[in-house]
């Protein structure tokens, strides 16, 4: 636990903050552990990375009896994976309209019943006990900003593609108390059909279920180098070298320069969150009726959910427009809460903690494999369904078992001149964003 020092405690105007970098879903469970024994000399299959991507292939190729080692250079699941809002919602950004453009309606279709695939495929496992991850079928409201967002936001949502319609309902700003107690908004829609669940719930049980199907996992053994050799792959790890069939990598928001091609085409954003103060239940339930998860028109994403015992509010979003300690992000973001709920501008915050998402060029997921090195990763803020779901095509796909087909895969993976690893653009992109939002466009 840290401190947070004066000078943020000063720029908090009296509001009370106990620790900065403090997941709060770690109050209810830890990460998973990895027991300390020595790294294999050759496995059939590395994975690189212990979020939900390599946990889901790390399953999928240990039960189709490939020997599997999977690799972090942190803590187990320690990424974002168990720090993200936990929230569960159709995860292809781009228009289906978008998609035909681009790739042709058959692979346009294809992503986006993935997409459909991915949120019911979780729901099941969940629902049925094979996934302990708290699961919540509370839907969501996502609200207009303007008056010419709602407009918008209403067409959008009633001009879905056919074959693709997701349940929705409009809410009209004359009943917007029935979905959020809050003056921000211009009316909104709510969508039934998402859900929420309890992130880091969800990386364990992922880890359990590789554990039992036979995978080893080591933690903190950064990967440093791969290479190709005539039997395979070379892989060069703080704790030896291992040799390999076949390398996954599933590092997402944390891709380094392990893989520069990789590292080019993924650029991190982080997203920081806070937790209230214990809040009487009362007042929650008030604010946010029926429990549902929250967002907005915004491109200045914020989203918003109740904790699971609905004692708190969970407020996230892009809090900087350069990335920034959690202590100096705190303020902001207590602000931006204040804005949405103008009684908690004074509210204490007890945690903060963040978690780098993994964005591309083109706002898609992309699947697949160079030089022997396959991939899975860039699920552009919704890794809860898609890195589920794509963790386990790929995994297959590297088994050579069915079920690994994808839209996606080996789709053309863009990048940008310039552009190494380090977002240099996100600074002037965010304050450009935030201009927009404040002028209402």
């Amino acid at each position: 636990m840290v401190s947070v020092p004066q000078p943020s405690l000063a720029r908090l105007r009296g509001a009370p903050l106990s620790s900065v970098d403090r997941c709060y879903w770690q109050d209810d469970v830890p990460l998973p552990v990895a027991p300390a024994t020595a790294l294999p000399a050759q496995v059939d299959v590395l994975v690189v990375g212990s979020g939900y991507t390599g946990l889901a292939a790390a399953r999928e190729t240990a039960l189709a009896g490939r020997s599997t080692l999977v690799l972090d250079a942190g803590p187990l699941g320690g990424g974002c994976s168990s720090r993200n809002g936990g929230q569960v919602a159709f995860s292809i950004k781009p228009s289906h309209a978008e998609l035909v453009a681009r790739h042709g309606r058959a692979i346009a279709d294809g992503i986006y019943r993935e997409g459909m695939e991915a949120v019911a495929e979780l729901r099941e496992r969940a629902i049925s006990g094979e996934l302990d991850c708290d699961w919540r079928d509370v839907g969501a409201f996502v609200g207009a900003h303007t008056r010419r967002h709602y407009q918008a936001l209403v067409r959008s949502v009633e001009q879905q593609p056919r074959g693709f319609e997701v349940p929705f309902e409009v809410v009209p700003a004359a009943r917007q108390a029935e979905a959020i107690d809050s003056p921000l908004y211009h009316g909104g829609v709510v969508f039934p059909g998402e859900a929420a669940v309890q992130p880091l719930r969800l990386v364990v049980a992922m880890h359990r279920q590789a554990v039992e199907a036979g995978a080893q996992f080591a933690s903190h053994c950064e990967v440093r180098s791969i290479d190709r050799n005539r039997d395979g792959l070379e892989v060069a790890t703080a704790a030896g070298t291992v040799r390999a069939r076949r390398v996954l990598l599933a590092t997402n928001g944390y891709s380094g320069p392990l893989s520069p091609w990789h590292r080019r085409r993924v650029f991190p954003i982080g997203s920081y969150i806070v937790a209230t103060e214990l809040l009487d239940p009362a007042v929650v339930a008030r604010l946010i009726p029926h429990g549902r998860n929250l967002g907005d028109t915004r491109r200045v994403v914020v989203y918003i959910r109740p904790s699971p015992d609905g004692r708190r509010i969970l407020f996230g979003g892009r809090a900087a427009a350069g990335e920034t300690d959690i202590a100096r992000c705190v303020p902001r973001l207590r602000q931006m809460l204040g804005e949405v709920f103008p009684e908690l501008a004074q509210v204490g915050i007890t945690h903060a903690w963040m978690g780098f998402v993994g964005f591309t060029f083109d706002t898609m997921p992309h699947l697949g494999e160079r030089d022997g090195v396959y991939y899975s990763m860039g699920y552009c803020g919704q890794g809860v369904p898609s890195a589920t779901y794509y963790g386990r095509r790929v995994g297959r796909w590297m088994a050579d078992r069915p079920g690994g087909e994808s839209a996606l895969r080996n789709l053309p993976f863009p990048s940008r001149p310039y552009y190494t690893g380090r977002p240099w653009f996100l600074p002037i992109a965010v304050q450009g964003y935030r201009w927009l939002d404040r002028l209402g466009l």
